[in-house]
């Protein structure tokens, strides 16, 4: 998946209007939240390379973080 993509489902699941970008910080989008953090888990279960760990991702500071958990680069 190129980053691209990755940044469009992201502000899918988010559903945002804020432009996002890789080294956007989570905790700076209002948008991340329970419901984000639940749907990114299932979104990490069909696409990742490895299994994604939910510590992993609450761990996580910005979207490149989130990326680096789907493509197994952590």
């Amino acid at each position: 998946m190129e980053e691209k993509e990755f940044l469009e489902k992201m502000t899918e699941i988010m559903d945002t209007e804020v432009e996002l970008s890789m080294d956007s910080v989570l905790k700076d989008i209002e948008e991340w939240d329970s419901l984000s953090y639940v749907a990114f888990l299932a979104f990490g279960a069909t696409v990742a390379k490895e299994k994604i760990w939910p510590a992993d991702v609450k761990a996580a500071k910005t979207l490149r973080d989130l990326y680096s958990l789907l493509m197994g680069d952590k």
